[in-house]
């Protein structure tokens, strides 16, 4: 393995420069076709310098360099937001670039997919520990199939539904069809968000996404990033298979990308930064938070530019709305036919909760949208409302001694309980 970390500060660019130079210096490189995929603009990492250096290191080399976006089921990328993605001009493009393509993942087209094979549902169970019995097709977008090598280049941090993002989960979801990305974020909602998130090792689910990705023949490699906290800088790469790579990487987002307080919060106001266009994505807002919630608590997510609840799955996000998971366990005969993937992420925004056919749904905390989304809209949903105009952010700061926390810009780092270290 290649690597270099700090547990404080960043790395410089000529440390990252010279490490991506180490690693692909290998000869058996020269006159490949290379596939990188890369996160969409949802992640905080600093693709334009990692994009750069890999076209300084293979671009007059190989025989091909191209870049696939790992939307998983994001919406895709217009030309001025992949240019501002990989930090280049139209002009260089044309020019500097010119050989370089750049593909959105077309998750919405069936034939961008081909099968790798199935998993069976006995070893499903086996994975699961039970949990699901079903077989699953591994479907994964046909590229994978016309290059050399893949080389995976993303950043690890804490994950709701995994344990730790990054490695192989950019095939899966972020590449592959739906049925790996609905059973996998199915079994991480069965196992809840409250008790994956920032979890270390092989959880059930990120062993069902290395299985799959052993499926795909296509030699691998990853550069898995840490970005160093409150920057767009890294704290730590490490270039190797996509497993050990992964591995390493989240050994050190455990230590920079989960913050242990003392006591639980009462109320949390959660502002969620731009990159996040939808509740489909800034539901990381609740994610990160919720474990430092105290019972009867609230999570306010603030995004006001945001409004929409899924501009993928909107509509049978209408249909189903957001509940704890019982409320989908115990009516099962009711929504067993919805895309387990659209009721994991309900599942998750709402958190932990009991149902009972006669008590009906008991919320262990309340969830507030203080976004562009109606009243209305939020309770159709089962969500609660609060103007955006009401909150002063000035009025939040300073207030963790009354059981009040302001997260400036959440979605990224995990909050856990003190005593949840021991």
């Amino acid at each position: 393995m290649y690597s270099l970390a700090v547990n404080n500060g960043t790395l410089s660019d000529e440390q990252v420069s010279a490490l991506i130079h180490q690693a692909l210096a290998d000869p058996k490189l020269d006159g490949q076709r290379i596939l990188v995929l890369i996160p969409d603009s949802t992640r905080t990492a600093p693709i334009p310098q990692m994009f750069r250096l890999l076209h300084q290191e293979l671009g007059k080399r190989v025989a091909a360099l191209d870049f696939l976006i790992a939307l998983g089921t994001h919406n895709p990328m217009s030309e001025e937001q992949i240019n501002h993605l990989v930090g280049v001009t139209p002009e260089e493009r044309e020019t500097t670039f010119k050989k370089v393509r750049i593909f959105n993942h077309l998750w919405n087209e069936p034939d961008t997919f081909i099968s790798c094979g199935i998993i069976s549902a006995d070893e499903i169970a086996e994975i699961s520990g039970g949990m699901l019995h079903q077989e699953v097709d591994v479907r994964v977008n046909k590229l994978v199939n016309e290059y050399d090598l893949i080389v995976i280049c993303g950043p690890v941090f804490p994950h709701e539904v995994v344990g730790f993002s990054g490695g192989n989960k950019y095939f899966f979801p972020g590449i592959s069809g739906q049925e790996v990305i609905n059973l996998s974020h199915w079994l991480g909602a069965l196992i809840t968000c409250y008790e994956i998130i920032g979890t270390l090792g092989i959880t059930p689910v990120r062993r069902l996404i290395n299985r799959a990705a052993s499926l795909i023949s296509t030699p691998k490699l990853c550069l898995a990033m840490v970005v160093a906290p409150k920057t767009n800088q890294l704290a730590g790469l490490y270039i190797d298979q996509p497993e050990s790579a992964w591995e390493a990487a989240a050994q050190l987002s455990a230590k920079l990308h989960i913050k242990y307080v003392d006591q639980p919060f009462k109320q949390v106001l959660s502002v969620m930064p731009q990159m996040y266009d939808d509740i489909w994505t800034a539901a990381k807002g609740m994610y990160k938070l919720e474990p430092v919630v105290a019972d009867g608590g609230e999570v306010i997510i603030y995004a006001p530019h945001i409004t929409e609840f899924s501009y993928t799955h909107g509509e049978i996000l209408s249909q189903v709305g957001y509940h704890v998971r019982d409320y989908f366990l115990k009516q099962w005969d009711k929504f067993q036919e919805y895309p387990a993937g659209v009721l994991a992420h309900s599942t998750h925004l709402k958190g932990m909760g009991t149902f009972d056919p006669i008590e009906g749904e008991q919320a262990r905390i309340r969830v507030t949208l203080a976004t562009g989304i109606s009243a209305e809209r939020c309770a159709a949903h089962n969500l609660n409302y609060r103007d955006p105009d009401t909150i002063r952010l000035a009025e939040w700061t300073n207030r963790e001694d009354e059981g009040i926390l302001l997260v400036p810009k959440a979605g990224e780092i995990l909050y856990r309980l003190s005593s949840s270290k021991f």
